[in-house]
Formats: structure tokens, C-alpha cells, sequence
């Protein structure tokens, strides 16, 4: 059971990353074989949209995201976290998110696959902490994560979403919603 899990919040210690870190310890008491991807610490360049990755699939700028890419592809399963700005994931998970439009031209350009139709695609767990209350808040995210998890034949399995926590720490006021995210790495991991 090899997971890959995605820490797409620019404070190491924020209230997104303390729920992945409950959902990554709940995945390990089970077995899991997790490894850790601390996006704010890569050296990830936006997507420059030269398209090089139309002869080989492979995105042409060398940085961190050739092994980030690797390790999503080899993963049995993935969980990604992201706090909310402006309704969508963070700057940090954006850029890697659309790098991976090189993983998109080669499964859907090159390989021909049907567009949508992964046979046995692998479980993927979504993690969201956003400030505001409103009723949309997630919506746009959740759709972006859909497609993104895709590209590299996971499912968006499950979406844990908290609104109105943003300050420090703030998260720990909730230890429900910590116990929720630990047994979502749970099932996460069982379901692999």
C-alpha cells in the first residue's frame, strides 16, 4: 500500500496539513507505506504551455516535478490537502496541479485513452480548509481535484471539506474533525 501524500498549504503547520498529518498517521496504523510531498519546499516552475510534452508526455522543464510526477503515477493511492483562496486550492497546489498537463497530453494525446474511463482507477482522498462559510466554497476545488487525480488514474473517492476555520491552530478546536480525517486515512488505505 504506497501512498502519496500532498501538503498544498503554504504554512507547514496550518490547519490543512494538521488534518493530513491525522489522515497520514491513520493510513500508516493500517500498513500504509506513505511518502510525504511538502509542496511549498519544491522548486516547482508554472506551467509555461510550450507543449513540448506533445513528443514524449514528459513535461520538457526540469525541476522537482519530474520526480513529484513519478511518485503520483507509482502511488497505489493519493491523498491531497489544500487550503481555499478566492474558492480554489492554493497557489502551490495550482502550479503542480497544472504541470500535470503533461501527465493529461500523454494519456489522452499520445495513448488514446478514452477520455474519462480509467479501468481500476486507484482511491484518492481530498483534504479542504477554507474561511469563509459560503455554500459554494468547495465546489470549484472539488472540480479541479477531479481532474487533476485523473490524469494519473486515481478517483476522487472522498472529499473532507471544513469552512469557517482560518485562524493559527484553529483546527484544534475541532479534534472531531482530526478523528474524521484519521479514519478517512484509514479507509483510504484498506480500500487499496
Amino acid at each position: 500500500m504506497k501512498i502519496t501524500a500532498i501538503y498544498g498549504s503554504p504554512r507547514r503547520q496550518g490547519n490543512t496539513s494538521r488534518l493530513l498529518n491525522s489522515a497520514v498517521a491513520g493510513a500508516r496504523s493500517v500498513g500504509a507505506e506513505v511518502t510525504e510531498i511538502i509542496l511549498r519546499d519544491l522548486k516547482i516552475s508554472p506551467c509555461l504551455e510550450i507543449y513540448a510534452c506533445r513528443n514524449a508526455g514528459r513535461c520538457a522543464i526540469e525541476d522537482d516535478f519530474q520526480g513529484l510526477a513519478q511518485t503520483l503515477l507509482t502511488a497505489d493511492a493519493t491523498i491531497l490537502a489544500s487550503p481555499i483562496f478566492f474558492y480554489a486550492v492554493s497557489a502551490q497546489t495550482k502550479m503542480m496541479m497544472d504541470r500535470c498537463q503533461s501527465l493529461w497530453v500523454k494519456k489522452y494525446w499520445l495513448e488514446k485513452q478514452p477520455l474519462g474511463q480509467s479501468e481500476n482507477p486507484k482511491p484518492g482522498l481530498f483534504i479542504a480548509v477554507g474561511a469563509s462559510c459560503g455554500k459554494k466554497l468547495f465546489d470549484g476545488a472539488k472540480m479541479s481535484v477531479r481532474y487533476f487525480f485523473d490524469t494519473f488514474d486515481t478517483s476522487l473517492r472522498c472529499s473532507l471539506t471544513y469552512s469557517g476555520i482560518d485562524a493559527e491552530d484553529e483546527i484544534l478546536k475541532h479534534p472531531e474533525y482530526l478523528d474524521e480525517a484519521r479514519r478517512a486515512g484509514v479507509e483510504l488505505a484498506e480500500s487499496i
